[in-house]
């Protein structure tokens, strides 16, 4: 699908762009970071456009086929981390994937994510987003055999740095499989995991 990054353009400038983006293509459209005012600038030139605020993600699914091969999971290690976990998934469905979500098993709380350890060996690939200190990408990792992607997020207190400490731990994981995307940037693994 064609991506629009809307933060920093007009409700006009995104609704042009998705009106040339989609009379050229049957794709589907998706953009990030939008407010409700870009959701209506879409909305005028596809009524079918649908708006999740919470990933601010704006989306016309034109195309429903699944072409993607196997399953995502997407796992947040607190209920702040979802935001960012909504953006990766989305994204993931747009590009014609299975996605599956566990939120909040964070390290705080082990139990929850171990009491789930085959729903999360059945994925294919596995996206884990985490603040505080971001521990939570290392310890998935350690439990599968499959690619694991860390999205570090700005949740957490002042010493988290907006991100960075997280960011830090997830970049220096002493466990195999893991690669890490920037600081919040649910969009970069959803479309990472989509083609792994």
């Amino acid at each position: 699908p064609e991506v629009i990054y809307c933060a920093g353009k007009t409700p006009e400038q995104t609704g042009g762009i998705a009106r040339a983006l989609l009379s050229r293509s049957g794709n589907n459209l998706l953009c990030t970071r939008a407010g409700r005012e870009h959701f209506e600038a879409v909305r005028e030139h596809a009524p079918e456009a649908e708006y999740y605020p919470e990933a601010r993600i704006v989306r016309v699914m034109r195309d429903h086929a699944n072409y993607g091969v196997g399953r995502i999971l997407v796992l947040t290690g607190g209920t702040s981390d979802i935001p960012v976990a909504e953006e990766a998934a989305l994204t993931a469905e747009t590009l014609g994937n299975e996605v599956g979500r566990i939120y909040d098993v964070g390290v705080a709380g082990i139990h929850r994510l171990l009491s789930r350890t085959d729903e999360i060996m059945s994925a294919n690939v596995l996206i884990a987003v985490a603040g505080m200190e971001g521990a939570l990408a290392s310890v998935v990792a350690g439990l599968v055999d499959r690619p694991v992607i860390a999205v570090p997020t700005s949740v957490g207190y002042g010493a988290n740095f907006g991100g960075l400490s997280a960011l830090l731990t997830m970049i220096n994981s002493c466990a195999s499989g893991v690669s890490t995307v920037n600081i919040d940037n649910g969009f970069g693994a959803g479309y990472m995991a989509a083609l792994i």
